[in-house]
């Protein structure tokens, strides 16, 4: 039941290392990395997505796909902890079972990793994440039962690693699959 997943996209970083707000970032083809986030989680079944925007938010909405709703997390500069709170954050409707979480620095990642992740029945007390090679990746599922207490210890620019690392997810090897691996950088022309 797709409007039981929520997807959400964390977007709002100043994106140093890339010289500008990853938000802003297109693929060589011109498609927004907020576009093709966005194509991911809802061809991968989430009913909903939530693009939580910070840096640059003002120019960065204009790329956010019609169908997904904007949040902006005013503390940002705080690290992904704090972007990540804001899209957990209600109302959520009460019917979501389930967060699928990723990141737009990912343009790779395409559907069927989400999908994957997202396979078979999600339950509230779920928490599920995507792995390339062994290494952990997006997206993470985390379950509603999990929210509260996920919420408590988010911190600084780790985001769920130390809730993820207290409460070990099942691992969802997505290694033949792209978008395993983030764009801190500005790829060479």
């Amino acid at each position: 039941m797709p409007e039981r997943l929520l997807g959400i996209v964390l977007a709002a970083g100043a994106g140093t290392r890339m010289g500008r707000p990853k938000a802003l970032c297109s693929t060589p083809a011109g498609v927004p990395w907020l576009v093709r986030a966005y194509d991911a989680l809802t061809g991968g079944g989430c009913g909903q997505v939530r693009v939580v925007l910070g840096a640059a938010a003002d120019e960065a909405r204009a790329l956010v796909p019609p169908g997904a709703v904007t949040v902006v997390a005013d503390d940002w500069a705080n690290g992904m902890g704090a972007s990540l709170a804001a899209g957990l954050a209600d109302p959520v409707d009460p019917r979501t079972v389930a967060v699928v979480v990723t990141l737009v620095d990912l343009p790779d990642l395409d559907a069927r990793a989400v999908a994957r992740v997202t396979r078979g029945p999600v339950t509230a007390q779920d928490l599920r994440r995507a792995t390339f090679a062994g290494a952990p990746g997006h997206p993470v599922l985390v379950g509603r039962a999990h929210w509260v207490p996920l919420r408590a210890r988010l911190r600084g620019d780790a985001g769920a690693r130390a809730y993820l690392r207290a409460h070990p997810p099942l691992e969802v090897d997505c290694t033949d699959l792209p978008g395993g691996f983030d764009r801190d950088r500005p790829v060479p022309r």
